[in-house]
């Protein structure tokens, strides 16, 4: 059954012998907040679901969990594209705090500190949002997927305020969706994972958790965008909400062939190599020449854009054309290795980190963002790097 007031959407349904309530919030709204905890205040509910994932939540109960962040490790296992794509989606946030005076996901906060206070269970029902923006990316043709970036980028620098229509699409949406809406060309590119996946999803999560916990009387806090895709599946029931889970949480297959780009470009590097020193010592030195020079000065390039130390900037200049040749290592791991050695990130620009990035100037001067600059620069210099220089030596070759 579900309810319409003046205030929020609700829907009752019954799970088992368990009554879960769907409340639909508003993200940016003070009334959602206030709402929730007039319902969490009566002492009805033994449990509370929020419309957040594990990485989220501990963000929300530990805001300094940024200064534990271990950047070589980031960079290792290749998230820094992913910290930067997170930092920008903060950014976008950020506006909206500064404009409305209200933190996004007010009501999320209330519900869990509320739950906190009181001993009561917090069910974390949403999928992780590194999964989410990785089926997201994956949904959309390789193109879109340069807007989307380039609209992360644009978020950073925009002073403007945010609209009047996504400020309404806000109350009635899904934070994740119209963030991306305001810079995707087609939302419906974006409904399926971002809003249809994870309806089912979270539906699946407040069924297991009820299965296996058997809550009495379950409060649901989620976004009003939410809500119907939930309590439509709640209805028709999930049969295996195990099995659902793990299917959504899958990460799609990358393809084949863009990991066998950078092998075929390094083939193809070496065979001008020797088809040139083939022809005379002279001309195969000149490619090698051309090689180390385009590479290395790009890569160094990028870094100096990012504002790096003169020393890491001499490294990617060095590092570059031999990384380039082996496909495993980037110019960008052995520029941040070297930035961070030399300008080591201190408590204080991990607990700035989200202040500083919400401004274009910041990412430059907290040393966290701007080893992430660093990285993400110099590996681009690099690899445009690579693809010029291949063709300067195939026209060297053919001249």
């Amino acid at each position: 059954m579900t309810q319409e007031s003046d205030q929020e959407p609700r829907a009752e349904i019954h799970i088992g012998d368990s009554q879960v309530t769907l409340l639909g919030t508003a993200h940016v709204s003070r009334a959602s907040a206030e709402r929730v905890k007039e319902l969490l205040v009566t002492g009805e509910y033994n449990a509370v679901a929020v419309e957040l994932c594990p990485s989220r939540y501990h963000a929300l109960i530990d805001p300094d969990a940024l200064s534990r962040m271990d950047l070589f490790r980031v960079f290792k296992e290749g998230k820094a594209s992913m910290v930067a794509a997170n930092l920008a989606l903060g950014a976008y946030q950020q506006r909206i705090a500064e404009q409305l005076d209200i933190e996004p996901g007010a009501e999320q906060r209330a519900a869990v500190h509320y739950a906190r206070a009181n001993n009561i269970p917090v069910l974390l029902i949403d999928r992780e949002i590194g999964v989410t923006l990785k089926r997201v990316m994956h949904n959309i043709p390789w193109w879109r997927r340069l807007g989307i970036v380039a609209g992360l980028l644009a978020s950073v620098i925009s002073r403007e305020q945010v609209s009047e229509e996504e400020i309404e699409a806000l109350k009635q949406g899904d934070m994740l969706e119209t963030t991306f809406a305001e810079f995707a060309e087609n939302r419906k590119d974006l409904y399926l994972p971002l809003i249809d996946e994870r309806d089912r999803y979270m539906a699946a999560r407040l069924q297991q958790e009820v299965a296996n916990h058997s809550h009495e009387k379950v409060l649901a806090v989620v976004g009003a965008g939410h809500l119907k895709g939930i309590n439509s599946y709640l209805q028709q029931g999930i049969e295996s909400p195990a099995e659902t889970i793990d299917l959504l949480d899958g990460l799609p297959k990358p393809s084949r062939w863009p990991r066998l780009i950078p092998w075929a470009v390094v083939a193809l590097v070496l065979i001008g190599f020797s088809i040139g020193f083939s022809r005379s010592p002279e001309l195969g030195w000149q490619l090698v020449l051309d090689w180390v020079v385009i590479n290395g000065s790009l890569s160094a390039l990028g870094a100096l854009i990012a504002a790096a130390h003169p020393l890491t900037v001499i490294t990617a200049f060095l590092a570059a054309p031999i990384t380039s040749l082996n496909p495993t290592i980037g110019a960008g791991m052995v520029t941040a290795a070297v930035e961070v050695y030399l300008r080591k990130p201190q408590v204080g620009d991990f607990s700035r980190l989200r202040h500083d990035t919400a401004q274009l100037k910041g990412w430059w001067q907290n040393r966290v963002s701007r080893t992430l600059l660093v990285f993400l620069f110099s590996t681009l210099g690099s690899a445009a790097g690579t693809y010029l220089a291949g063709f300067r030596i195939f026209d060297r070759l053919s001249g």
